[in-house]
């Protein structure tokens, strides 16, 4: 079986951190992972670092779709996407979040007949104004996995009329982050902004 694992912007790759490892550390003799960087967020603040400071191994493919409005990235995404899916020819595409990456990938991976695994699947705002909604409205509507951080995603998809056995509980990877990386950010010195310890 072959997986690929997106992430594109700063909130994904703290999202897609534990997700890989898990993988990696459970898979079989026959499951291939790759992880698939779109460049989304390219600067090194937003990207580079992050890896780093997340012990992220570099992505097997970078993309490197940069910035534009939300249909240029969107689209060029896509694009580029499509063609790792076409040369790739994975069994499953896992997308984390709400970021145009997200969408773009499952939107690429769907029309080419590959299952789409969503986490982080079913938040809601309720508000139309934000990107984000649409993509997490598109993204859940065509995924055929979608994995919640708590009930109250569940019971959106569920309103939503997504089937309760596409649906699966799996809890929050942000806090999964939080957990394997606390050791390390606290013993990092403050920041030299005037703050003091235990304030």
């Amino acid at each position: 079986m072959k997986i690929i694992l997106v992430a594109g912007a700063r909130p994904n790759f703290m999202k897609v951190a534990p997700i890989l490892k898990a993988l990696r550390k459970h898979r079989g003799p026959d499951v291939s992972i790759m992880l698939v960087h779109t460049g989304q967020h390219y600067d090194a603040a937003m990207s580079d670092n992050l890896f780093a400071d997340l012990d992220l191994p570099a992505p097997d493919l970078n993309l490197n779709v940069g910035p534009g409005s939300h249909a240029e990235q969107t689209a060029r995404i896509m694009v580029a996407f499509e063609a790792v899916c076409r040369a790739h020819q994975p069994d499953c595409v896992v997308v984390v979040g709400d970021v145009n990456s997200t969408l773009a990938c499952a939107l690429a991976a769907k029309k080419l007949g590959i299952r789409v695994a969503h986490v982080e699947a079913g938040l809601r705002s309720g508000d139309m104004r934000m990107p984000e909604e649409i993509n997490r409205l598109c993204t859940d509507a065509i995924s055929d996995l979608l994995f919640t951080t708590d009930d109250g995603a569940t019971r959106n998809l569920q309103r939503e009329g997504i089937p309760l056995e596409r649906i699966h509980f799996v809890g929050n990877t942000m806090i999964d982050t939080l957990l394997q990386n606390v050791d390390r950010a606290l013993a990092r010195p403050l920041p030299l902004i005037g703050l003091r310890g235990g304030e």
